[in-house]
């Protein structure tokens, strides 16, 4: 069946009809979306929308993460002709996804970004689907967060990076990728005692409370160890995961604003987030992806498979018979 799709495929961002489904149209070719879902601003009946926001004006050093979104997308559609390997079920045929597209600002007007992050969140949360972002900076899961504890109340957050981002900022004007953490827990949209951070490698003396399984930890502990302590701290609350794509070694996802050597693997990432099935996972995001630092590609690849990853994450709960 795929291969006498592959030959009438073309363009299913657009001439899709059934909004389920794997896809088969040439990897190479074609309108790209993320995994070939069907761009859409209409969420009657949607389950998961995947939206872009391209903002990369809060960074400390390595910009180009405005271009992260789009080649996410694009390194996704090799991913989109199977189902994600061990999860046994296809989360593309028993949720519609579909793609939102990209959030539209003025990138003159940094300031307005905030308040618009939030809105485009809100507005398709409101609709009832829930939203994985690709990103953009770290800036961008502050007023993400914001829509969420709008909705859900303060959600836990498990965050996958290198850094704490947790450096202190009492100025609530600054927007800055490296203190939306900070701000998080000081506006009281995650607590300290539901947020888990993994993979942070760097020094920061006061990480407010949250729970860290540094780098190191993890290397020393093994996947299970990690995905139980992960478990043990979120509970069946309502939880959203924040993927700083720096959490990987640099050997592996080069292409970002601020490497830190000692990183996690990618098997270790994947594995971790398969072992968090049955988390109640209400959304989540990728970012940092700064494709003009890695020439290879390599570190769009791994956003794309994160965010293929949380989509599974997503499903697991809400396929048939879902929850264990």
């Amino acid at each position: 069946m795929a291969l006498e799709d592959a030959k009438t495929q073309i363009d299913m961002a657009f001439t899709r009809t059934d909004p389920r489904g794997l896809a088969y149209e040439n990897a190479f070719g074609g309108a790209v979306s993320f995994l070939r879902r069907r761009y859409t601003k209409d969420l009657a009946g949607v389950d998961l929308a995947v939206t872009g926001v391209p903002f990369d004006q809060a960074v400390t050093h390595r910009p180009g993460t405005r271009f992260g979104p789009r080649a996410i997308r694009e390194a996704s559609t090799l991913q989109a002709f199977d189902a994600p390997y061990g999860w046994g079920f296809d989360p593309l045929s028993e949720m519609t996804v579909v793609d939102y597209g990209d959030m539209a600002f003025d990138y003159a007007y940094t300031a307005d970004v905030p308040d618009r992050v939030q809105a485009h969140i809100a507005g398709i949360l409101a609709a009832g689907a829930g939203t994985i972002t690709l990103g953009g900076d770290h800036f961008i899961t502050l007023p993400i967060l914001r829509a969420y504890a709008e909705r859900f109340g303060p959600v836990a957050l498990i965050q996958f990076d290198a850094h704490s981002d947790t450096w202190a900022d009492d100025d609530m004007s600054r927007i800055d990728h490296g203190t939306f953490l900070y701000k998080a827990l000081k506006q009281g949209v995650v607590a300290p005692e539901t947020t888990v951070s993994v993979g942070i490698r760097t020094d920061n003396p006061d990480t407010l409370g949250v729970h860290i399984l540094d780098a190191p930890q993890v290397h020393r502990e093994g996947v299970d160890q990690t995905v139980a302590r992960i478990k043990q701290v979120v509970g069946d609350r309502p939880c959203y995961i924040t993927f700083d794509i720096d959490c990987l070694d640099p050997a592996f996802a080069p292409g970002t604003g601020t490497p830190v050597w000692g990183g996690l693997a990618s098997w270790q990432a994947a594995a971790i987030l398969r072992g968090l099935a049955g988390i109640h996972l209400v959304g989540g995001d990728v970012v940092e992806v700064s494709p003009p630092y890695d020439t290879t590609g390599a570190t769009a690849i791994a956003g794309a498979h994160v965010a293929s990853e949380l989509i599974a994450l997503y499903g697991w709960t809400r396929r048939p018979g879902g929850g264990a």
